[in-house]
């Protein structure tokens, strides 16, 4: 293991000096005892849940979305179990590995959290999520979509995770499925970032075995803003179209940039749900018109009238209708958490004993949760969703008219 003096980061000095000082984590409190320790919380003390999400910088609006999504699900509970005020605290994990580390660095600080939501990115997730279990905090996810988060060769340190937000080995299928229908060559471009090497690895291969043909397969870095010398290369092979997984600031460079690339001139651009929000559009101006994107059917008709009602609850908590597509995961995820407390929270005396083994334990065993998003049962590796994926478009590029459902609209 690296000395301490040989990392000049100073969240990752915290990091592995928490990692290296744990305590011994089995216990009993009151009632209760668990192997991964028991959280006691006082009468009239609160109940105390951390969250680390995307919260600044140009991907904001997935980890915003998501707390909004939170809190309206906070609301729908009163704000209290039984009796104690339940109390959330917010950490910025920025959409990427270092933003994650330090975000949960900071949480697994408080013992007295019982468990965690987030992140909203999958680098976040990759970072952050083995830091908190080493300090035993389940983790219900909200945004994180990599296959490797749920793979069975993950390793130990997920054991404390699960997701309500989907895996991108569906989305990667659909997107290749969909792509075949007027495209028998195609090109990848991805950011480096785990999300966008996951789904572009899923997609060439589905492409592939239902028999097209991958012309080229580049990648960019998530903060190069000239693409073009990438794009030309992919011009030359001329592709029917170019499936390109990018966050909001490298996905705006390419539907800007792309136009001024001859052999790009025929060629379809398929993207993905990160980019549907307005400082996409905010960045890429009239050339987000028009541009497809792959993310979950969130149309009334398809999710059902509960989802009506949450989106006008939204519309009338802030202001504006959802701003991405992560605010029904966000009410989700604090719905299955409050289940699995509720199925294993004892009280005595006006005080409350939730053990965090038990409290995992109930978590990963969530099934057919109704939730927004869908009936959500959890599989023995903690994917619990059920997506239903839709094809959208963008039909202006302006940021004041982005509205789920008509800008971007459904198309396919």
């Amino acid at each position: 293991m690296a000395s301490l003096a040989m990392i000049k980061h100073p969240a990752a000095i915290v990091a592995l000096a928490l990692l290296t000082a744990l305590p011994a984590r089995a216990e009993t409190k009151g009632p209760v005892t668990d192997d991964n320790g028991v959280v006691e919380i006082p009468e009239g003390e609160p109940l105390m849940i951390g969250s680390f999400l995307a919260l600044t910088g140009a991907d904001a609006a997935l980890g915003i979305d998501a707390r909004r999504g939170i809190e309206i699900a906070l609301d729908r509970v009163g704000a209290t179990y039984k009796g104690h005020p339940i109390e959330i605290s917010f950490e910025d994990e920025t959409c990427s590995p270092e933003g994650g580390q330090t975000a949960a660095t900071r949480l697994a600080s408080n013992d007295q959290l019982v468990a965690i939501l987030g992140p909203s990115c999958s680098g976040a997730a990759r970072a952050g999520v083995p830091i908190l279990w080493q300090h035993k905090f389940p983790v219900v996810g909200v945004g994180p979509t990599s296959p490797t988060l749920t793979d069975p060769a993950r390793g130990p340190d997920f054991d404390g995770f699960v997701r309500v937000s989907f895996n991108d080995n569906a989305t990667g299928k659909f997107a290749a499925s969909y792509a075949l229908n007027g495209a028998k060559t195609a090109a990848t471009l991805h950011d480096g970032s785990t999300y966008g090497q996951q789904i572009v690895r899923t997609f060439e291969a589905e492409f592939k075995a239902q028999g097209g043909t991958i012309v080229a397969e580049e990648a960019v870095g998530p903060t190069d803003t000239d693409l073009r010398p990438v794009l030309t290369r992919i011009g030359t092979k001329k592709p029917d179209l170019l499936f390109a997984p990018l966050y909001v600031a490298a996905g705006a460079y390419l539907v800007r940039q792309r136009e001024e690339v001859d052999g790009l001139k025929n060629t379809k651009l398929l993207a993905t749900d990160p980019i549907m929000a307005p400082a996409f559009m905010t960045a890429a101006g009239k050339a987000a018109v028009d541009v497809k994107m792959v993310g979950i059917d969130f149309r009334p008709e398809t999710l059902g009238p509960a989802y009506q009602k949450f989106v006008e609850t939204y519309k009338s908590k802030y202001g504006e209708a959802p701003i991405a597509g992560f605010h029904a995961y966000g009410y989700d995820a604090l719905g299955v958490l409050m289940a699995a407390i509720d199925k294993v929270a004892v009280e005595k005396d006006g005080e409350l004993f939730i053990g965090r083994d038990a409290l995992n334990k109930a978590i990963h065993a969530t099934a057919g949760y109704e939730g927004l998003t869908g009936k959500l049962t959890c599989d023995h590796l903690g994917d619990c969703a059920s997506p239903v994926y839709a094809v959208w478009q963008f039909t202006s590029g302006d940021a004041a008219s982005y509205s789920l459902g008509t800008n971007p609209k459904r198309v396919d």
